[in-house]
């Protein structure tokens, strides 16, 4: 009595599971084209600060971290014009914490989606295993039922199912690809932010402030 029920429910689910991949599928691909929209300014503007930095370095100037507090445009500019307004009230005592709680409040408007994107790459293709296995049970409850069918049934009914299997992974793929690299680019971005703090803390003390 219980087997029949889990095959009535097999019979519905298999399809579910299809369009349930296509519908996460279509999520999926809107989160990663706003991450891209949204990441592809702040990543460009984090670029030229590094070089910024770079230069800085090389030329032994860390008072370049006064223009970059001028530059509100890029992240690390806002970061840095807090920086020196903090300086300026209260000296370089909590510089560092300021830095540190402009990380925290960025932080979440650039991870944004990315977790979501994590969790379909680690989970689509057991989504759509779990449709491959209602799949077969169904084919195979097919062939029980219409044995005069034999093995054309099940043969059809098995390779249908494999067809969940095969959407899983077309879902799961371009999420874990583009977590990666979106990933990489937060990082990125928190390193920027860290070498301007590093530059300003070098500017204080040379300050003496």
């Amino acid at each position: 009595m219980l087997a029949e029920k889990i095959f009535a429910v097999a019979h519905l689910l298999d399809q579910v599971v299809l369009w349930f991949l296509l519908a996460l599928s279509v999520v999926s691909i809107g989160m990663i084209l706003e991450r891209y929209f949204s990441l592809k300014k702040v990543t460009g503007e984090s670029q030229r600060v590094r070089l910024r930095i770079k230069l800085a370095l090389q030329s032994n100037s860390v008072e370049d971290v006064e223009d970059l507090a001028k530059d509100p445009s890029s992240l690390e500019g806002r970061a840095a014009g807090y920086a020196m307004k903090h300086m300026k009230e209260s000296g370089s005592r909590g510089l560092e914490e300021i830095f540190n709680t402009f990380a925290l409040t960025e932080r979440p408007e650039l991870e944004k989606s990315l977790n979501f994107l994590a969790t379909v790459g680690s989970n689509a293709p057991y989504v759509g295993l779990f449709g491959t296995v209602l799949g077969i049970m169904k084919a195979f409850n097919d062939l029980a039922q219409a044995s005069e069918a034999g093995q054309q049934t099940v043969m059809a009914g098995i390779s249908m199912s494999l067809v969940a299997t095969a959407a899983g992974l077309f879902v799961a793929i371009p999420a874990v690809i583009f977590y990666n690299y979106y990933n990489k680019q937060v990082r990125g971005i928190f390193q920027s932010l860290e070498s301007v703090k590093e530059l300003t803390l070098a500017y204080a003390k040379k300050k003496g402030v």
